[in-house]
């Protein structure tokens, strides 16, 4: 992949972001130790269910060796190019008890084990509308250069995602036949697994290296593979990165010739020549 000059790189990104516009157009404690908390009612609000989260968590501590040097948590994304993240009041809320749970400023949160959440089938829950905002995992190894994340802590993202049922689908039909036939195990081992990661801004390319194997991802791996859909437009409403295009990306997941201690390296937009 050839480097584009400065001025072809700012043309790729203002496409995006015209593109995405344009579409858009049209638990810290157990509640006995926290007051309950009372938001304005939010009709037909962004919500996960606590129990499937918990199951994430536990799949994380499970396999955990993919990743033994990496924490997680979770984090909120924007859907709308209106969703503002920083007055985003997350809580659990069962049918007899409700808490807050803090946002980090990078949109990142944890959450407790809570006996009462799980038996009262609790929900996580903000004070957003659905198809505003989506969620995704957060799995980091620290210590790592900068731009740059690890393979295998990616890779145990999705397994723990799926697990989680974090990704937003508008399309209720779509998602279910989607999980009769791949599943947590199946579907993150599949060599061309089609999971949606997000970077913390708008992507140039993607580069992956192992040792002395060098090798940068297809344009077709980029930007929700933007590039050869000729009805993005219809198709981005069914895609929780409605107004994040340009920061997506796929990987070879199920490729074992990479393995989890590749490092995938981040070239941005905004980046200089």
């Amino acid at each position: 992949m050839k480097r584009l000059p400065v001025l072809a790189r700012a043309a790729v990104h203002i496409a995006l972001v015209v593109v995405c516009a344009g579409v858009a157009a049209q638990d810290k404690k157990p509640a006995g130790s926290l007051p309950s908390v009372t938001v304005t009612a939010t009709r037909d609000p962004v919500e996960k269910s606590y129990r499937k989260i918990v199951q994430g968590m536990d799949l994380f501590e499970r396999m955990h060796a993919m990743a033994p040097n990496a924490s997680l948590r979770f984090k909120l994304l924007p859907r709308r190019p209106n969703t503002d993240l920083n007055r985003i009041v997350l809580e659990v809320v069962g049918s007899t008890f409700s808490y807050e749970v803090p946002i980090a400023p990078d949109h990142t949160f944890t959450l407790e084990r809570n006996r009462k959440a799980l038996q009262e089938d609790a929900a996580v829950t903000t004070n957003r509308r659905k198809l505003s905002m989506t969620w995704r995992t957060e799995i980091r190894t620290s210590g790592l250069p900068p731009d740059t994340r690890r393979l295998g802590d990616l890779r145990l993202e999705c397994r723990v995602g799926i697990e989680a049922d974090l990704v937003s689908n508008t399309n209720p039909i779509i998602a279910r036949i989607a999980h009769l036939f791949t599943g947590t195990e199946g579907y993150c081992e599949q060599r061309d697994a089609k999971y949606l990661f997000f970077a913390d801004r708008p992507l140039f390319s993607v580069t992956l290296v192992a040792g002395a194997r060098r090798e940068i991802l297809p344009i077709d791996q980029l930007y929700a593979e933007a590039s050869d859909d000729p009805g993005l437009k219809y198709d981005l409403p069914y895609c929780d990165c409605e107004v994040l295009v340009d920061r997506t990306y796929f990987l070879p997941l199920g490729d074992h010739s990479w393995p989890d201690d590749t490092l995938v390296q981040f070239e941005y937009m905004d980046d200089g020549p």
